[in-house]
């Protein structure tokens, strides 16, 4: 069997552009991705920007937890 150290080094080549380029593909996505994610997730919102979320007291009005679960399953919100 004879092993070809040219072909080795042109694998070993391919393989080092290959896993730099990959490494700086995913620097530049983590950094666009650190560009686009806003500073503060669960700031209050300016504007006429409503929070999804309010923490309710509900619950202690009456209103059951069955009730809420059924009424999430059938309107979706």
């Amino acid at each position: 069997m004879i092993i070809s150290v040219r072909k080795c080094l042109s694998t070993f080549k391919f393989l080092l552009v290959f896993a730099a380029l990959t490494y700086a593909l995913y620097q530049l996505f983590s950094l666009i991705g650190a560009w686009i994610t806003p500073v503060d997730h669960y700031r209050i919102p300016e504007g006429h920007a409503v929070k999804a979320f309010q923490t309710s007291d509900r619950a202690h009005t009456g209103e059951m937890m069955g009730d809420r679960l059924r009424f999430f399953y059938w309107y979706g919100e």
